[in-house]
């Protein structure tokens, strides 16, 4: 029986399509991030919206008000995401987008344009709220364990992409009339809206959201489209039996709603850290100094180093190839570098780049100044390549199942508050403060160091439910979670169980509820205990793959207490699930 299909696609090209539509929504979040840039400052802009003309303040906020929007947006989403699901959220977010776009081109002189203006700013903030908020999560319970990280990265990637669309089009929209100088970029972001809503509305819901409400046949109908499974298949009824354990682990299964107060319990679940570790990396990603860079990079050469505005919009547009480049490079080096020390090697890279750029500033000389250029060319570099995808793809995978769309939303509510904040503040310290706004970015990202080396494990090649054991692990044993996750074997689908029962996620009566504290791990029974794994007879027959029979010899197998050093007769690869 062939596996079922949406769009008349499964398997890898139904992946492809899915993850096509998700990383729009974040190359629509890139162009958006950048469009303001390159106008903000554009007589044309200022001679429509007056208020904004030499006025550092008012620009900032033109520009910042933006991310209260997508504050709103995410706040939304913490409340009535899990009910709306992620297929329909993007949509709806997507088409809020739209209506802003709409609402900022049609400002007339004369019927108070810049107020016009910040309304269509904020309503389209809150589409992009809506979509930066769901997207990774979506991706993320739709992927194999195998590509989660690529694809997410790939995601957090296309937003260089955008910026640098957004550049671009400022950059020759210049030389346009007065019109089109500022309507032209906005309304550009049309496309990318439509591209959206239309083929998401032909995509499948996630199916670990649908098995939270009880919607077992559909889930299971988008697993094998997904996988490219039969009906029914083995591989389909494994995945579908350990997302359900996971679900009542976490005691979300048949939850319609997850109540906000699941965010702040711990036990085995350990619900609040994962939330604070995905919302810290989604902070230190804005106050590291990146929209400092991004959104002001051609105000920040053309005021702190001198350039023409012609030169310092082009050197912007140049900056942005090279955020892009760098972007490219995490989706080759996420699963072999790891997430940790993406995080730490572009946490140094960026310390360093605006060490380099406030040491050239601090003479005021204009011939040593173009040196702080140096700066800001390698912490764009730094930042594609690590700090830019990190933040969306790490939030999605640490956080479990029953809270990860509140998670992920609370996640994105700090990502667009202190966006706001850096963006509204930039261009005054700038102003007063000079090369000190880059010794500040300096320092902080200095502090990053030891919270990320003690406080985050690592997640890479695993899969969302073996996250969990993580962090079981480490509560059972009373140890830190990065020694939890560096001591836990890579587990396959059928080992995945036995070690949920071990630390208690699921089992008996006798357990507490998946978020009491003081459970401790017990001995698996005989029949919970990871088998041995010998080949068939048939193993090496075409499309044989799965066909392993499983030994009942427990004496054979791993050691009953399965400590870390437990393992199969095959170490699995980073794909087998």
């Amino acid at each position: 029986m062939a596996p079922p299909t949406f769009m008349g696609l499964s398997g890898r090209p139904l992946s492809v399509a899915l993850s096509t539509v998700a990383t729009t929504g974040f190359l629509l979040f890139g162009y958006d991030q950048g469009v303001m840039s390159g106008i903000i400052t554009a007589p044309a802009f200022n001679d429509m919206f007056t208020a904004t003309k030499d006025n550092s303040t008012m620009q900032g906020l033109v520009t910042a008000i933006y991310e209260i929007g997508c504050l709103f947006g995410a706040m939304f989403i913490l409340w009535v995401g899990d009910m709306l699901g992620r297929r329909r959220s993007i949509m709806i977010g997507a088409f809020i987008m739209l209506l802003g776009v709409i609402i900022q081109v049609t400002a007339m002189s004369g019927y108070s344009p810049l107020a016009q203006l910040i309304v269509g700013r904020v309503v389209m903030g809150v589409g992009n709220g809506m979509n930066t908020s769901t997207i990774p999560t979506y991706q993320a319970e739709c992927s194999k364990t195998s590509n989660r990280g690529l694809l997410i990265c790939i995601e957090g990637g296309t937003i260089a992409f955008g910026t640098l669309i957004a550049y671009w089009i400022d950059y020759g929209a210049s030389y346009g009339p007065d019109d089109l100088v500022w309507r032209f970029p906005i309304a550009f972001q049309v496309i990318f809206a439509v591209l959206i809503i239309v083929p998401m509305y032909f995509l499948p819901e996630s199916p670990r959201w649908l098995l939270s409400h009880r919607r077992n046949a559909e889930a299971d109908k988008v697993i094998a489209a997904l996988r490219g499974y039969e009906p029914g298949s083995a591989e389909a009824v494994l995945e579908r039996n350990l997302i359900i354990d996971s679900l009542r682990a976490s005691g979300g299964y048949g939850q319609k709603s997850t109540p906000v107060k699941a965010l702040f319990t711990n036990g085995k679940t350990q619900h609040f850290r994962r939330m604070l570790l995905g919302s810290s990396s989604q902070l230190m990603q804005q106050i590291g100094g990146c929209n400092a860079v991004i959104y002001y990079f051609p105000v920040l050469f053309h005021e702190t180093i001198g350039e023409s505005k012609n030169m310092s919009l082009l050197l912007g547009g140049i900056n942005m190839i090279v955020y892009s480049i760098f972007a490219t490079t995490s989706w080759f080096l996420i699963e072999r570098v790891g997430r940790r020390r993406l995080f730490l090697i572009g946490t140094v890279g960026q310390c360093l780049s605006m060490v380099i750029t406030f040491s050239c500033l601090i003479n005021g000389d204009p011939m040593t100044a173009r040196g702080a250029a140096v700066g800001l060319f390698t912490y764009i570099a730094f930042f594609g390549a690590t700090w830019l995808p990190l933040p969306w793809l790490y939030p999605a995978e640490v956080n479990p199942i029953k809270t990860r769309g509140k998670a992920n939303a609370v996640s994105t509510c700090s990502n667009w508050l202190f966006n706001f904040l850096i963006v509204m503040v930039t261009p005054i310290m700038v102003s007063n403060i000079g090369w000190g706004t880059y010794l500040f970015f300096a320092v902080v990202n200095a502090c990053f160091i030891p919270i990320i080396y003690f406080f985050f494990p690592e997640t890479a090649r695993r899969s969302l439910e073996e996250i969990d054991i993580i962090f079981a692990k480490g509560h059972a044993e009373g140890i830190s979670y990065v020694k939890a996750a560096k001591d836990l074997p890579h587990l396959q689908p059928h080992e995945i169980e036995a070690y949920a029962r071990q630390y208690g996620l699921v089992g008996g009566d006798e357990m507490t509820d998946a978020s009491g504290d003081d459970e401790r791990p017990r001995e698996p029974r005989d029949e919970e205990k990871p088998p041995l794994e010998t080949k068939s007879s048939d193993d090496s027959a075409p499309g044989s793959r799965g066909n392993v029979a499983f030994a009942t010899n427990h004496e054979s197998g791993p050691d009953p207490s399965l400590g870390d050093g437990a393992r199969t007769a095959r170490r699995p690869g980073a794909g087998d699930y």
